[in-house]
């Protein structure tokens, strides 16, 4: 069971910005930006390869929700997903990085 299973299954705590039946967003315990949340699918899908689109879909549309209540929505953020060891993909658990609050620059972040 890997770190995200662990945390939708409530065995370890975060500090949850949204949750619904099938995605939980919650704060990056090692922010690179002001705001750095990460949105996971609660079933357990390796990577972007895995997602169909359907659920790719709705996922977009719980992301456009977390943006909003952060406060992040109109003023800009980036949306990040890392795929596979040369991808930098760190936890085999589909998982988007939202980053925001400042103006960002590329080579400051993941």
């Amino acid at each position: 069971m890997n770190i995200f299973e662990k945390i939708v299954a409530g065995e370890i705590p975060c500090k949850k910005v949204l949750e619904n039946s099938k995605f939980l967003a919650f704060h990056d315990i090692a922010p690179k930006a002001p705001i750095h949340v990460l949105a996971i699918p609660k079933k357990n899908i390796r990577d972007f390869n895995e997602i169909t689109p359907d659920l790719m879909a709705e996922m977009s549309d719980f992301i456009l929700e977390v943006v909003e209540e952060l406060g992040i929505k109109d003023k800009g953020y980036r949306l990040i997903t890392n795929t596979g060891t040369d991808g930098g993909q760190e936890v085999p658990h589909l998982h988007f990085h939202i980053l925001g609050g400042a103006k960002l620059k590329w080579p400051d972040l993941i």
